[in-house]
């Protein structure tokens, strides 16, 4: 299992991420799968801190909002290319 992490600038500070640091994390099957993710998630201008990571992040609930994600939840992260 591998997961990609990133902070999204965007959500970030509002909504349900008020005061916090909004945080994705993409459960991936595969090295590949997550290389996938990364390179997609670098074409996109609102996520920064992009890292694959091979044990499963923890992030205090005081500071960060957190939300996984996987094929199923959000399939066009998936696809090469997609952004």
């Amino acid at each position: 299992m591998f997961y990609v992490t990133m902070t999204d600038t965007f959500l970030s500070g509002w909504g349900k991420a008020e005061g916090k640091i909004a945080k994705y994390v993409y459960v991936c099957n595969t090295r590949e799968e997550a290389e996938i993710v990364k390179e997609n998630a670098r074409r996109r201008g609102d996520q920064k801190y992009i890292n694959i990571r091979i044990t499963k992040p923890v992030y205090s609930s005081r500071t960060h909002f957190v939300q996984y994600e996987t094929k199923e939840t959000s399939p066009c992260w998936y696809i090469p290319r997609y952004f």
